[in-house]
């Protein structure tokens, strides 16, 4: 996979290697900015197209090809 740039994730499609409740596609939300402005982005709120759930997960989360897929397969 391509390396990831946090900034650029905003709006980005994913999807989940093995779905749980129907939930397979999945849109970055938001990026969660650190109090500090030094330090480096760690998290972004993901939400699931099917049933609108949100989740916060570390944004490294999504590098690992045996769970996550960019774009909608």
């Amino acid at each position: 996979m391509n390396p990831l740039n946090p900034k650029k994730l905003l709006l980005s499609k994913w999807t989940v290697v093995k779905p749980v409740a129907k939930q397979k596609h999945f849109l970055v939300s938001r990026v969660i900015q650190p109090d500090e402005p030094t330090h480096p982005i760690e998290l972004v709120e993901i939400e699931a197209l099917f049933s609108k759930d949100v989740q916060v997960i570390a944004w490294r989360e999504l590098q690992d090809d045996s769970v996550w897929r960019q774009g909608w397969v």
